[in-house]
């Protein structure tokens, strides 16, 4: 599949000076936008998220359940809006939600009401009032322990071969348009447990990204329990807890993982590979859903060539955990 244009408004055009080999020039540069979400989660909080709006005008103005999406084509608001909440625990499924809307006369605000019992559970957990930059998606949660509240060891017996792998990260590309446009995009693709691709997603903010695909997903009733998602980005704790709260059993990224990513995979029963590109991956965690690392297993060393997989079992997420807010566990069995 070939990447659309970029949505009006997710590009903005800027001059600049160019130069190269001794030789300046001015050119006209394309630049990512970077804009405010307020997400007014009624009776629980206001969260300010600095997102792409990746969206036209004739996009879905609101969303009911039994109604569905109210507009011509499915909102990037709406779907960030829901994927946030989703990951944040204030919701648990669809069926928490009562309404989501952008706000007539302020189009940068999403309103989303929960369910009478979900936002009590929500309440009692979320903070108030924070704002997420587009560069963190964890900044302003109180610790690691409130990012895994409630998150269960995922056990879905999901295979995947290295080619189908392969195949989604370039699938991924492909789809890349806002990148394309400006190189200051991350990208999301999400998939079944088959392989077949589910939400494409394209942010400045990586985990924004993952939001709008985990939330597009959401809204769209597509179950995620078992399935996977290939990101453009590196691999942080961030985006391995929001896919083990969505139940994603495969975690795959065109770069590296953090120490603390690989922990919380292990922990979490996710399986996380990173460089998968031109052919190549290392599964650092739960290598059994990929055919060739789950062979691989018992030969692999640090070092080795190509797919390596992580032997030994390292101290646990709950252990990070504990050292970084003091107490707690990490995924609960």
């Amino acid at each position: 599949m070939s990447a659309r244009p970029p949505t009006a408004g997710a590009v903005v055009a800027a001059a600049a000076m160019h130069t190269r080999a001794g030789e300046t020039h001015a050119q006209v540069c394309e630049l990512i936008d970077e804009s405010p979400l307020v997400v007014d989660v009624a009776g629980v909080g206001r969260y300010t998220l600095m997102w792409t709006p990746t969206a036209a005008d004739r996009d879905a103005a609101g969303f009911v359940p039994h109604d569905g999406w109210l507009g011509d084509a499915p909102s990037s608001a709406l779907s960030l809006a829901a994927g946030f909440a989703f990951s944040e625990g204030m919701l648990d499924s669809l069926a928490d939600i009562e309404s989501i809307a952008r706000c007539p006369d302020s189009p940068g605000v999403v309103r989303l009401v929960l369910t009478p019992a979900a936002r009590e559970r929500a309440g009692a957990a979320a903070a108030q009032e924070r704002t997420v930059r587009s560069s963190c998606g964890a900044c302003g949660s109180d610790d690691i322990e409130h990012l895994l509240r409630g998150i269960r060891v995922v056990r879905a017996a999901t295979t995947l071969s290295p080619a189908a792998l392969q195949s989604l990260v370039a699938e991924m590309q492909q789809r890349q348009a806002l990148w394309q446009a400006t190189g200051g995009a991350h990208a999301a693709l999400v998939f079944a447990p088959d392989g077949e691709p589910l939400a494409f997603a394209e942010d400045l903010g990586r985990h924004n990204a993952l939001d709008k695909a985990i939330g597009r997903c959401l809204l769209d009733g597509l179950a995620l329990e078992g399935g996977g998602v290939v990101l453009s980005s590196r691999l942080s704790f961030e985006m391995v807890a929001k896919a083990a709260r969505a139940g994603l059993a495969i975690v795959a990224g065109v770069s590296a993982a953090s120490a603390l990513a690989v922990r919380t995979a292990q922990a979490c029963g996710i399986t996380l590979c990173g460089f998968v590109r031109d052919g190549r991956a290392t599964v650092y965690a739960n290598p059994r859903r990929i055919a060739a690392a789950a062979d691989a297993a018992d030969a692999a060393r640090p070092g080795d060539a190509e797919v390596r997989a992580a032997r030994d079992q390292p101290r646990s997420a709950a252990s990070e955990s504990r050292t970084a807010s003091g107490s707690g566990s990490a995924c609960a069995g």
